[in-house]
């Protein structure tokens, strides 16, 4: 009897990645001209980045270099959700950006809905917060992965554990 071929599907971020970025994006912040004498910082806080400045123009500034870095490094600005501009301390505002990690309930059900709306003869099952996807044919799972890598999820996939 063949054994069943599989992997996972996940939403992961590489936080040694992010960490570089928000490095490279100090940096940079410290060394612009126009932002000599400001207040601008970034801080990472387990999955949160604060980013302060002087105002909201500067601010949306210190979002676009720590963006950029972010692509630069491979991290997907999918995976990241900003919240609201705030006022903070010292006349600065502050926003704080999310780092979203795994796959909930929701996002899992849609992959599953998917998968299963598209014929392809394969097992589907949410374990944690990924995807497991088995088969038979390994045929079927590649044809898994390219249906996902169609797809315009509002989150980023990776396929791990392919054996």
């Amino acid at each position: 009897m063949a054994k069943d071929s599989s992997f996972d599907i996940v939403s992961e971020v590489d936080m040694p990645e992010v960490i570089n970025a928000l490095h490279m994006a100090e940096k940079e912040i410290e060394q612009r001209f126009d932002f000599k004498g400001s207040k601008s910082e970034l801080r990472l806080e387990k999955d949160k980045i604060i980013l302060i400045s002087d105002d909201d123009f500067k601010l949306s500034n210190v979002v676009d270099i720590l963006e950029s870095k972010l692509v630069k490094r491979g991290i997907s600005l999918k995976n990241i959700t900003y919240g609201k501009i705030e006022p903070a301390a010292q006349d600065t505002v502050r926003q704080e950006a999310t780092i979203v990690q795994g796959l909930d309930q929701d996002k899992s059900k849609k992959i599953i809905k998917l998968i299963k709306d598209s014929k392809i003869k394969v097992n589907v099952s949410i374990q944690g917060d990924q995807v497991r996807v088995s088969g038979k044919d390994k045929d079927d799972l590649q044809k898994v992965i390219a249906l996902m890598r169609q797809q315009d999820f509002d989150f980023e996939l990776q396929f791990i554990n392919y054996r």
